[in-house]
This record gives C-alpha cells, structure tokens and sequence, in this order.
C-alpha cells in the first residue's frame, strides 16, 4: 500500500545535490516527512523545486535503514492548488506556440487614428472606468462600444468569445479585452483555449489587458498588442486629439509660409517686369546707353590712371636697384677700385708683389701707387672681418 501514495505538504530544506538527486522534507500542521527524489526520476518534476511551495508529491514511502527512518522517494511532484493551474497554463502556453499562434506574423498593426474602440469587459469595476476615463480624455470624440461581459467564473470564457465576436461583426477600429487584476483563478477565463482561438481568429485589432503588470494571461501572447493595465491600453488604444490637432495646426503653418512665400516672389517678379518694361522704352533705352558710356568712359579713365601709376611705381623701384648697384654709389661711401696696368682689378693679395704698380680709383679721381710690400691674413680672420 506504501508502494504508490500521494502527499501534500510544503516543501522545506530543498537540496539539490551535485549528483543530481533532491532531497528535501514535506511538512504540515501535524508533521513532517523526509522525501527524495533521484536523478532517473527528475522527469517527474516540471519546475524548480522551492522552499515554502505547496505540492504533491507521489512516490513510494520506505525504511531507509541507516537512521531507521521512514522516507518518501519521489517519482513526481506537481503544484498544489494554483500550482495545478500553473502547470496546465504552461502546457496550453506551450502547445499554442507549437501551434503558431503566437508568432509575430500573424500579429495586425493597431491603427494610430481610430474613430470607433470596442471594449470587452465587465460593465461594473474599475477596469472599464479607467479605459472610458483614459478614451475621452485622450480623445473627447471617441465612440466606445461596450459588451457587457462575465469576466470570471464558469461562463466566463464563452462571454468573452461572444463580446469578441459582436465586436468584430460591429466593425470596431479596435478591440480592448480584458478586466482587473486578481488572483490566477479569477483570470483564468482569459487562459482558457477557445478564448485564445476567439482573439487569433478576430480580424480586428486586439489590445489585451488583463490584471496588474505582472499578470500574464495566454490571450497576451496571442493578442496583436499586450497592455499592462487596462488604463495603458486605452492610451495605445486612442489618440491623443490635442496632440493631433497641434502637429496640425504646425503643418498648416508649414504648408501657409511657402505659400505666402511664393505669393512674395510673384509680386515681386510682377514688379521687376514693370520696371524693366520701363526700360525698354527708347527713351529709357537711350537713358541707359548714356549711361553705360559714361560707366566706361569713368572705367576706361581709372584704368589708365592705374596703370600710370603702377608704371611709375615700377620705374622708382628700378632706379633704385641702379643707385644700390652702381659703382659710383660705392666710391661715394669710402670704398675704392684697385687695379693693375692691365685694368685687371685686384682682389686677392696673391695677385700682386713688391714693385708692381697699380692704379687707386676714388670718388674725385685716381691714385697710382707702387706695391712696397704685402702680407696676407689668415683665412680665419679674414672671415671674422678683419681688415688687411
């Protein structure tokens, strides 16, 4: 009889060993119960093993015979309670994504300009309150089309199935689906399979926005767009009219400043063909010729002064490049001109020896000298500047 038993308890120093296997002990009001469950029965397990979690465990109880204990070995363990509910929401979760009905192909844009929004809730709660209060404020000329749904309970999902589909065959621009938060058991109707199907199949836009932030419901995953709250979906839902109406009045000013931009240039086109239709009358045509002579005779007058001027300017500077290179201008400074009988002029002392005669030029005249002696300088001081 111990062989295949079932216990619920909750879940107290949770182990999980390198080797693989669980240990852990189920405890209640009255007692508890050392539990384990090895490596080849972790199959049996769908989630992480956690203090303080309510399951059931099922398994077969036995001595283990070093302590002298009973224990129970563990070949599977489920969620008690929501737990239950859990694991049936991961198994729907993961055949309608095997399915297809999540992927984002199949999702439709939500229009940003609606005129009509339909609503898929309870008539009473502060869900509804707070998407009609969020649409007219946002939007004062919105038209909110409501289905009275039952939003929790058994016939909850077949309700939020009809409202879809009166919805649907109303025409709505958009559909918001959805109701307060609560515990996973006042949600489950938007878990429920055909309340999935109902929102893949809509050819209408759908929001959900079921619960709190933190409530994920299957219809989020399969609607086109997921809110958090339902106030949030009323804000991706409807637009924000005054914002429209201001984006507009800019673009009315965008569209009036070329406008009466263009409106200037004509006017002032219309203007210039006025003045030149003035000019092309002969006594204008006359008026202008004179005119223009006079602008050449004026140009032709400073082009030629420019050019005299430029000519002098050019000669000073030639005339005094010739008085920086002429030889009188050097004479005038205290330098002379040596040379010998030949007119060689005599730069070096090499060229010269005792008893030749050379001819001195000055500024006022010549001096005819005879080489007594010479010396010549070291090259150094030659280039320090002494002079021989």
């Amino acid at each position: 009889m111990l062989q295949s038993v079932f216990i619920r308890g909750e879940v107290s120093n949770c182990k999980y060993h390198s080797s693989g296997h669980i240990y852990f002990t189920l405890k209640d009001e009255k007692g508890t119960l050392a539990c384990v469950m090895f490596k080849g029965n972790r199959d049996g397990l769908k989630f992480t093993l956690a203090e303080g979690q309510q399951v059931v465990v099922g398994g077969s109880v036995d001595v283990y015979e070093r302590d002298g204990k009973y224990q129970l070995y563990a070949r599977q363990i489920t969620r008690d309670g929501t737990g239950l509910l859990y694991e049936r929401f991961e198994e729907l979760k993961k055949e309608l994504e095997e399915r297809g009905m999540f992927a984002a192909e199949y999702k439709r844009p939500v229009p940003k300009y609606i005129r009509t929004l339909g609503v898929v809730t309870a008539p009473t709660g502060a869900a509804v309150r707070d998407i009609i209060n969020v649409a007219k404020r946002r939007n004062p000329y919105i038209q909110i089309l409501l289905y009275p749904a039952i939003v929790q309970g058994d016939m909850a999902a077949e309700s939020i199935c009809n409202g879809i589909r009166a919805l649907e065959r109303q025409g709505v621009d958009v559909m918001i689906v959805g109701r307060g938060g609560g515990s996973l058991e006042d949600l489950w109707a938007f878990n429920e399979e055909i309340v999935a199907q109902a929102v893949f199949d809509c050819e209408i836009p759908i929001i959900s926005a079921v619960g709190h932030e933190t409530d994920t419901t299957i219809i989020d995953y399969v609607a086109d767009l997921r809110a958090p709250t339902p106030s949030a979906a009323a804000e991706l839902a409807v637009y924000d009219y005054e914002q429209v109406a201001g984006i507009l009045e800019e673009y009315a000013a965008a569209l009036e400043r070329p406008l009466r931009r263009k409106i200037k240039e004509q006017r002032d086109r219309a203007d210039k063909l006025r003045m030149q239709l003035g000019y092309k009358s002969p006594a204008g045509r006359i008026r202008e010729k004179r005119m223009r002579a006079a602008n050449l005779e004026e140009a032709f007058s400073r082009e030629m002064e420019r050019k005299l001027k430029e000519r002098r300017h050019r000669l000073e500077l030639l005339l005094e490049q010739f008085k920086g290179l002429s030889p009188l201008t050097k004479l005038n400074q205290g330098y002379s001109y040596v040379e010998d009988t030949k007119g060689h002029a005599i730069r070096r002392v090499a060229q010269v020896h005792p008893g030749d005669e050379l001819t001195v030029n000055v500024t006022d005249g010549q001096i005819y000298v005879k080489v007594k002696d010479k010396h010549e300088k070291e090259r150094e001081d030659v280039f320090r500047g002494e002079i021989c």
